[in-house]
């Protein structure tokens, strides 16, 4: 079910795609395409997608801003236009689209924390599933462009994952390489902005990054999907959402009472985005969430699980040290056995700034039938691993900036490393758990 090398990898069905550019994107970084015409009064800088339900048939359209920046802050949607190679640099009102109308949706505008700007957003409901769409804001706005996620997994599905980015050069570089793979949505794991729940400045740096580089090959604005880190979080650990302001000003829609929710992918995939600690304690109501959310989705195709700080650390030490707790004890206690009962195949993790691969894992020991936990979030940041010694469940360690691309194509998995400069760095492939191989403890 795990299988690590390079030749199994790209032996598979990877094989006419890994000859491309999308997947092996290694040539210098291109200057950024030129996609908004001058004209267009309304470009806000900080304009990103994300979900909030099901990304078959919606889509959440976000931005920072000030009231009276535009007259009319209504989003307009309508199905794109076929042939429209790049639409997002076609201005409002193109004779390509005048034929098709535009649905209106109303935007709410709401408070964006120690600040006088707003959050605006405006979701988008009722979608065809596969379907390119337009989008405006107001009429003086240029028309933007997002994709819904297929119907049903008979494509692949491709999209890439990260943590800890910060601001830096080296968190826009891995933007513009995340872009070029050309991904349908950006899963990040924390630590977005590093912002602390205190600084605005730094929040709307990391937005508009975000917005500037996180564009597709054909315009096509990248969603994002996020869980919460320590540093969104004044204090890190243990308080409440009053502390993780701009996280939760952003993303409430998903994670409307507590800092854990579920996005269920039509039938064919759920991301299971976990708070380690953060705002929602590890132990009692989200561990027995977790237990009943897996249940529910034990006979899904494909269910990852995604959190912050790690179960399997590759920087910081698991053990106990003066009486403190060490990094990820927490969930090697109370998740990391329902991952193993309910065969979640992959998790992924952060917090240490390192790529990390672990061997597939049962209780802590390797198993071909185990879990694989991935990571280590070093999008932006970075820090030395353990000796070797001290990382007996690792597979593969690397003290470098990364990403990671996956491609969902039937049952399997292809997990793929990559470097800031688009540097291969690992690649692995996983398939679903055998079933009864594990003993279900608690019935």
């Amino acid at each position: 079910m795990f299988f690590p090398s390079r030749r199994a990898f790209f032996g598979a069905s990877l094989a006419g795609i890994a000859a491309g550019s999308q997947l092996l994107a290694a040539d210098p970084v291109p200057p950024l395409p030129k996609t908004l015409p001058d004209d267009a009064s309304f470009q806000p800088s900080t304009l990103f997608l994300t979900w909030h339900r099901d990304p078959t048939t919606t889509m959440t359209v976000q931005w920072v801003g000030t009231r009276g920046e535009t007259t009319d802050t209504t989003v307009f949607y309508r199905p794109a236009v076929a042939g429209l190679a790049v639409p997002i640099a076609a201005a409002a009102g193109n004779a390509l689209a005048a034929n098709l109308p535009w649905v209106p949706q109303a935007t709410v505008a709401k408070p964006y924390p120690l600040s006088d700007f707003k959050v605006f957003r405006a979701e988008l409901s009722g979608l065809k599933p596969g379907t390119d769409y337009q989008f405006k804001i107001g009429k003086e706005s240029p028309i933007y462009r997002f994709r819904t996620m297929p119907a049903r997994a008979t494509d692949t599905i491709h999209f890439v994952s990260g943590g800890d980015c910060g601001v830096n050069q080296h968190a826009i570089l891995n933007n513009i390489q995340a872009a070029r793979q050309d991904p349908m949505f950006a899963l990040i794991g924390g630590d977005l902005a590093y912002e602390n729940g205190k600084s605005v400045a730094t929040h709307l740096s990391f937005l508009k990054n975000y917005s500037r580089h996180m564009v597709g090959k054909d315009g096509r604005l990248i969603p994002m999907v996020a869980c919460l880190g320590n540093h969104e979080v004044a204090g890190g650990y243990g308080t409440d959402r009053t502390k993780a302001p701009f996280f939760y000003s952003l993303f409430d829609g998903l994670y409307p009472d507590t800092g854990y929710a579920t996005l269920d992918f039509g039938d064919y995939l759920s991301l299971v985005l976990l708070d380690t600690g953060h705002t929602s304690a590890i132990a009692g109501d989200q561990t027995d969430w977790l237990d009943k959310t897996l249940r529910a989705r034990k006979d899904h195709p494909h269910v990852l699980a995604v959190n912050h700080v790690p179960a399997y650390p590759s920087a910081r030490k698991m053990e106990s040290t003066g009486g403190k707790a060490g990094t990820g004890e927490p969930n090697r206690k109370h998740w990391v056995p329902l991952f193993e009962k309910y065969r979640v195949p992959v998790v992924l993790e952060h917090h240490d700034h390192v790529f990390k691969r672990t061997k597939p894992l049962i209780g802590g020991s390797a198993d071909k039938n185990g879990v694989l936990y991935l990571g280590d979030g070093s999008w932006g940041r970075l820090r030395a691993p353990q000796p070797p010694e001290k990382l007996t469940v690792m597979a593969a360690v690397n003290q470098d900036y990364h990403l990671t691309l996956h491609r969902v194509e039937g049952q399997e998995r292809f997990h793929l490393a990559m470097g800031e400069d688009g540097r291969v760095m690992d690649v692995c492939r996983t398939t679903q758990r055998n079933i009864g191989l594990v003993r279900a403890s608690g019935g």
